[in-house]
């Protein structure tokens, strides 16, 4: 039975959300630890940091370009179909990326092919048939996404950097690439599915456990993607997400740089990137919870917030414990942006408009994430410090969250009663 009878069967819908855990887990956490790779393909292909930063900046921009793709690729043709399209560009443009020896060709394998291969395979792709199979724990089923993701930077931040040292940056993506792929392919076959039963999870546990639906009610059913785009409450969550894709992208790609310009040898610098993502597995799953009780908004201006500071401590910690304390306490605020902007979505839009809205502004995110790329490595040749780009980043987390504290406020209703029969069913 896809449906869980109340207190008895297992929900079908909680083995989507740990398949698209794991798969964020692997394609989110490649995309946010380019930094142990950055140094030693410099190296390689003698390719100064601009170069190849404007490379990975480009990247970045096509892997925004296919969120909205990725959004719509979806809706028409569905879930299982666009996750066997990426996992057949990630294996040519590992392939092309490994055997690319100029700039032009890495650049295309590299930054164009594998960027549109991984969102494919990214939280876009898994938001909407997530938000299909749930209705009462629909935030918590979405934090497990940004646990994934957090997961993925704590555990192939450390873990790549030690292979790449140990073998080559080229035998630690073909490795990589390949566990990514053999996830994909039977996840895609066999666990994925669109379709989701009537009444998602409100079988599960007795009504008067049941949590509370937050909903509002903004948008008439036929709303159109127009005029969703034009409306207020999509610009803001637009430029929050902006924000989170400079800084994430921004720390993925130069934070080790960062560090290890500061004094700190590169195993530091990988763990201290990496406690960010193991400290935030343990808060999302909290935040998860919080999100489906306390107002959305609040909980994201919050994170905004944290975040934003914990950059300015990261450009001026000493020691390694320090650098140790700060990434512990930037990473209980480090994940949730992502879910809790599509849950948002979701609750102001509807779940008909959540898959091509996200991708529109997730698109943002990874603008976000080409300038900061690019402007990390320019601004450090330029003037020689990180301040112009880490700081930017933290005063632009400060202002999303000021401007997530303007967004709608949701009403909390009471789920209707389900009746005997339906319980039974």
């Amino acid at each position: 039975m896809l449906s869980a009878k109340p207190g008895s069967s297992w929900y079908f819908g909680w083995n989507i959300v740990a398949s698209a855990t794991l798969l964020t887990l692997l394609t989110v956490g490649l995309r946010m630890s380019i930094g142990p790779f950055f140094l030693p393909i410099a190296e390689d292909l003698g390719f100064s940091r601009s170069l190849l930063a404007g490379i990975i900046a480009i990247g970045m921009l096509f892997y925004g370009i296919g969120m909205p793709l990725a959004g719509y690729l979806v809706a028409v043709r569905g879930t299982r179909s666009v996750l066997l399209w990426g996992a057949a560009l990630i294996v040519l443009s590992i392939g092309g990326a490994v055997t690319a020896r100029d700039p032009i060709a890495f650049m295309l394998a590299f930054g164009v092919g594998l960027s549109l291969g991984l969102a494919f395979i990214s939280p876009v792709s898994l938001t909407p048939v997530i938000s299909r199979w749930f209705t009462l724990r629909r935030g918590m089923a979405l934090f497990f996404l940004s646990t994934g993701s957090m997961a993925g930077i704590a555990i192939l931040t450390p873990a790549l950097s030690y292979l790449i040292e140990r073998y080559s940056w080229q035998a630690t993506l073909l490795s990589i690439g390949a566990v990514l792929v053999l996830a994909t392919v039977p996840i895609a076959l066999f666990i994925v599915r669109d379709e989701a039963p009537a009444e998602t999870d409100t079988l599960l546990g007795a009504p008067a456990a049941r949590p509370r639906i937050r909903r509002i009610i903004a948008a008439p059913a036929n709303m159109s993607v127009s005029a969703a785009v034009n409306s207020r409450p999509f610009w803001k969550v637009a430029f929050g997400l902006f924000a989170c894709g400079y800084s994430m992208n921004l720390l993925g790609a130069h934070g080790v740089p960062m560090l290890m310009d500061h004094g700190y040898d590169a195993m530091t610098s990988s763990l201290g990137i990496g406690l960010i993502g193991f400290a935030a597995i343990f808060s999302t799953l909290v935040l998860g919870r919080l999100s489906d009780i306390i107002p959305r908004r609040n909980i994201l201006a919050c994170i905004y917030l944290i975040r934003g500071l914990g950059f300015f401590a990261l450009l001026i910690v000493g020691t390694q414990w320090e650098l140790y304390m700060a990434a512990t306490i930037g990473g209980f605020v480090w994940a949730g942006s992502v879910a809790l902007s599509s849950a948002i979505l979701a609750d102001v839009y509807g779940v008909r408009l959540v898959g091509i809205l996200y991708g529109w502004t997730y698109l943002g995110h990874q603008i976000g994430g080409t300038i900061s790329s690019w402007l990390g490595g320019w601004g450090y040749e330029t003037f020689g410090t990180h301040w112009i780009s880490f700081g930017s980043a933290g005063a632009l987390l400060l202002c999303a969250s000021a401007v997530s504290m303007k967004l709608p406020l949701p009403a909390l209703v009471s789920p209707a009663p389900v009746s005997a029969e339906k319980a039974s069913a």
